[in-house]
């Protein structure tokens, strides 16, 4: 086969302009949301139809398999490969046309769901299917595997929604596909037809029997009957026949009332019994989870995370529809009074609905881990049954499940006969990819023995493909292989999929990796001390790829700025497996390709909350940066950046001389760059006294009176924002706290940490822990003031020292809200008050902001809350490089924010970096909760403190 270099030589030459082979990069498309791992030769991340066609006409000539790709979210394995990565979502990602007359979208095929959603909104309307990954999956993906979603009851499939599609083959031929009929003088569709005739037995016996029979091809829609629709036929077929340059799909009108309503009943099985009489009633959706999932949403999101539920141990979510609410609510309730449930509850309200549905979206979210703790991987994930088989099947399944020892969280489309389910499969153990097989062998068997389909939505892909002949006949095998040859004659499309098949157990990611555990800085706890576990964790569902900031979410900001995939998430997290493999990326911690995935986290841990696998990419590059320059001379900014409080301690000597010396001309910019630091940036000035300073200077004006609580007061506060403390100082006392400080000063070892110190973070951090913990055992709580601070002490400091004293310092720790509302403190009148908070990252993640927005809340204030990252993200925003992200970042939500605010508007923000970055690319500064609570206490109002 051609070299690597050679063939992105030659795709440059035929047109393709953006190639790209660099081992970072094909480490980072090495998996999609599957179990399988393969490393691609080249990406190409094309930008119109005809570099589509240059690329495959290159992969015939040179006989180079390709692989087209959406969002990379497939579970099955359909977007890895071999050849070349047809990465659509880069360029080719827009809507192009609505026609509000006819109802129809035309798309590019990398264009995200939730962006077409948006622009058909505008009309009035939306696209039908609706699968979970909708705000980052593209609507190729949707076409390559026919996704559903949980409203295929109401919407259809994607191929019930696709109008026309232009598309290559894999023999170059490019097609424009009405959804009904063909061109004419096609030689591809004239064979295919003639193959359609010869197999009409096989194709009416076989193929179309329910709605989620997903595995194999569509051939159903070539029938006469059909009216020969190869527009149909072509979605599901996973990239193995054609590749798609554009879409046009049908829209349809949101309904004018939904009511929710939850049946309860005994078990999973029995919901599954329930579900052909639901469908009596035409519901959009019915859905279905248990007791397990919502064990594990209430284990990881809190107790609130759950709204009220009606009896039972598994639920029905139904989901009924109508002009008139009155109708809709009559529907309702006669679902919840014939249907078999134990209890029912009805929502009208659409706020309260979202609550509820939110369980059963973030319990899908987390079934990366199962019931008992352990990883749960995708591999027989999306099975399917005729609804009336679905309740004996889940007992069948169950029993199975009990047979190989192994637990899930089921869920599923209940109406459509679809179960899913992630196992928790002993793939790192030496038995793991035997059992594995065995496993998935016994689970097609009990399916087909039901009449169902080994996928009800995610396509067969590398997972199932091989165990098609358990389900079909060998006339069906061999329409389907025929159909393959008509269409990719040289089998340079997606091979070994559907057609000729790998084994199942082939290139699987986890048993190719060994663990590691010897000589780690930090635990893993949840991870049996593992490395690699901790790294597996992230399964490939791409959130981190999505816009979450609209919800209030962080991650992933560097990939919201560049949009590559080497710098989200999931992207790193591949890069680091293949660095553990050691197969492509061989140096190990050291390995260039790491440090380049790496080099652009931000490290704000919005990963660690908001991915639903709990991957915290902070500690990993923390972890990485530890083993790469233990012993060894580190980048500048290490010794700059990463000793920030040890020069802080000198600086407080002689503040004003300090700060005299980087005013003068030429001496600060130079300071800047010998610290590795951006030219662009300011340098903070030292206050002219410490907070310590001033607190005991002031002793004697505090009463002696009040519950002592311990002030934690981190390096930021003390020598740079001592106003910051004073303000928290006020605030306390004014909730009857008697505020105290240890005997001396202090440090969490933050920047030790962000830097990769991890040998100095421990000893720093230990002494802190040590002293704080005496405090702690004589039952006085902690305050933090700066959130980054206050998140090492609630998380880090575990991880790293694993002490009983470490639990108890992070046991004991509180923000300022959370310490309030604790006392149940009635906070100063806000009202008519208007905020624009940015919540730190780090206080997101760790300690969650709901205090401080239900302290905003019962103050009476507007409150504005932005979602992402200011883009400063303690010294990554400062360092030489960094500097474009870190303003992009901030473009993504503050800066517009900031903008667009009144000129009384407050902007709350607690962290320092947030602050800093606001005071440079503004006019605008922001301050900390204390400092406008302490304002409204002492002047009756909001003030700028400043």
């Amino acid at each position: 086969m051609i070299a690597v270099e050679s063939l992105a030589r030659e795709l440059r030459r035929s047109g393709v302009s953006d190639v790209l082979a660099d081992d970072t990069t094909r480490a980072a498309y090495s998996s999609d949301a599957s179990l399988y791992r393969v490393r691609p030769m080249v990406v190409v991340r094309p930008r119109h139809g005809e570099e589509v066609a240059a690329a495959i006409e290159i992969c015939r000539r040179e006989g180079v398999p390709l692989t087209a790709r959406g969002g990379g979210t497939s579970v099955a394995g359909n977007a890895v490969g071999a050849g070349v990565v047809l990465d659509f979502s880069r360029h080719m990602s827009r809507v192009l046309s609505i026609d509000e007359q006819a109802r129809t979208a035309t798309v590019e095929p990398g264009t995200v769901q939730v962006v077409l959603q948006q622009a058909a909104a505008e009309h009035g309307l939306r696209f039908g299917p609706d699968p979970s990954t909708f705000t980052r999956c593209t609507v190729g993906g949707m076409i390559g595997n026919n996704a559903c979603g949980s409203r295929t009851l109401g919407y259809g499939r994607t191929s019930d929604n696709v109008s026309s599609l232009e598309v290559v083959t894999g023999g170059s031929e490019l097609l424009h596909l009405p959804s009904a009929g063909s061109p004419a003088g096609s030689s591809t569709l004239s064979a295919l037809r003639d193959l359609t005739h010869g197999g009409l037995a096989t194709i009416r016996t076989e193929l179309g029997r329910f709605g989620r029979q997903m595995s194999g091809y569509a051939l159903e829609h070539l029938l006469p009957e059909n009216r020969f629709d190869v527009s149909r036929m072509l979605v599901g077929s996973e990239g193995t026949l054609a590749v798609t340059t554009q879409a046009t799909v049908r829209l349809v009108s949101e309904p004018a009332h939904r009511v929710l309503v939850v049946l309860g009943y005994p078990d999973i099985a029995a919901a599954g019994d329930a579900a052909p009489a639901v469908l009596a009633f035409g519901p959009t959706a019915c859905e279905a989870i248990d007791s397990r999932i919502v064990d594990v949403v209430r284990a990881r999101r809190g107790s609130a995370a759950v709204p009220p539920l009606p009896g039972g141990a598994a639920w029905l979510f139904v989901e009924v529809v109508s002009d008139g609410l009155g109708e809709a609510l009559a529907t309702a309730r006669r679902v919840g009074a014939t249907c078999g449930a134990v209890d029912s509850l009805v929502v009208a309200d659409t706020a309260k609905a979202a609550q509820l549905w939110r369980i059963r979206a973030d319990g899908a979210g987390l079934a990366g881990r199962s019931p008992a703790g352990l990883p749960a991987h995708a591999g027989w994930e999306d099975a399917a049954v005729p609804p009336a088989q679905l309740g004996a099947y889940l007992r069948d399944f169950e029993a199975l499940m009990a047979e190989f020892g192994v637990t899930g969280l089921p869920y599923g489309h209940f109406g459509d006969g679809c179960l899913h389910i992630r196992l928790d499969l002993p793939l790192d153990k030496p038995e793991g990819k035997t059992v594995f097989r065995e496993f998935l062998t016994a689970a097609s068997k009990l399916v087909a023995g039901y009449g169902g389909s080994l996928s009800g939505e995610h396509g067969d892909g590398r997972a199932r493909s091989e165990l098609l002949a358990l389900m079909y006949s060998p006339e069906a095998l061999g329409l389907f292989a025929a159909v393959k040859h008509v269409f990719d004659p040289d089998n340079i499309l997606n091979p070994g999929i559907v057609v000729d098949p790998q084994p199942i157990d082939a290139d699987l990611r986890i048993p190719a990796a060994s663990a590691v555990r010897r000589g780690l800085a930090f635990a893993y706890g949840h991870d049996g001390g593992d490395f690699s576990q901790a790294v597996h964790r992230c399964t490939g569902v791409g959130k981190c790829r999505a816009d979450n900031t609209g919800i209030g979410g962080v991650m992933c900001p560097s990939y919201q700025a560049t949009r590559e995939e080497k710098d989200s998430t999931r992207g790193r997290a591949r890069v680091l497996q293949e660095m553990i493999n050691g197969s492509a990326v061989r140096d190990g911690w050291r390995s260039e390709q790491v440090h380049q995935a790496l080099d652009l986290c931000l490290s704000c841990k919005g990963c660690a909350s908001d991915c639903p696998t709990g991957v915290d990419m902070a500690t990993f590059k923390s972890e990485v940066l530890h083993q790469s320059y233990r012993g060894r001379i580190r980048p500048r900014t290490h010794y700059s950046l990463g000793w920030l409080p040890r020069w802080a301690r000198l600086a407080r000597r002689a503040p004003a001389l300090a700060n005299g010396m980087m005013r003068i001309p030429g001496m600060g910019r130079t300071a800047l760059v010998l610290a590795g630091v951006d030219p662009r940036r300011q340098i903070p000035p030292f206050a002219p006294q410490t907070f310590r300073a001033w607190f005991a200077h002031t002793a004697g004006d505090r009463p002696s009176s009040g519950d002592p609580v311990l002030l934690f007061v981190d390096s930021f506060t003390n020598y740079f924002t001592p106003e910051v403390g004073q303000a928290t100082v006020r605030v306390l006392k004014a909730a009857g706290y008697r505020p105290i400080l240890s005997a001396r000063q202090q440090c969490c070892a933050l920047t030790w940490i962000s830097t990769g110190q991890l040998t100095a973070a421990k000893r720093i951090l230990g002494r802190t822990v040590e002293t704080l913990a005496a405090d702690v055992r004589a039952g006085i709580p902690i305050v933090g003031i700066e959130p980054s601070c206050t998140g090492v002490l609630r998380s880090d400091a575990s991880e790293l020292l694993g002490t009983s004293a470490a639990e108890q310092v992070a046991q004991a720790t509180r923000t300022l809200a959370e310490l309030l509302a604790d006392r149940d403190w009635e906070p100063p009148a806000l009202t008519g008050t208007s905020v624009v908070a940015q919540p730190h990252c780090h206080h997101h993640a760790v300690m969650g902001w709901d205090a401080d927005a239900a302290l905003l809340a019962r103050a009476g204030a507007r409150v504005q809350r932005l979602g992402g990252c200011c883009g400063l993200a303690g010294n990554f925003g400062v360092e030489k490089g960094h500097y474009e992200v870190s303003t992009a970042v901030a473009a993504q939500q503050l800066l517009p924010a900031v903008d667009g605010a009144d000129a009384d508007a407050i902007i709350l923000a607690d962290g320092y970096s947030c602050r800093t970055q606001l005071a440079d690319l503004t006019s605008r500064h922001g301050i900390h909760l204390a400092q406008l609570l302490s304002t409204v206490l002492e002047n009756g109002e909001p003030s700028d403190p400043q």
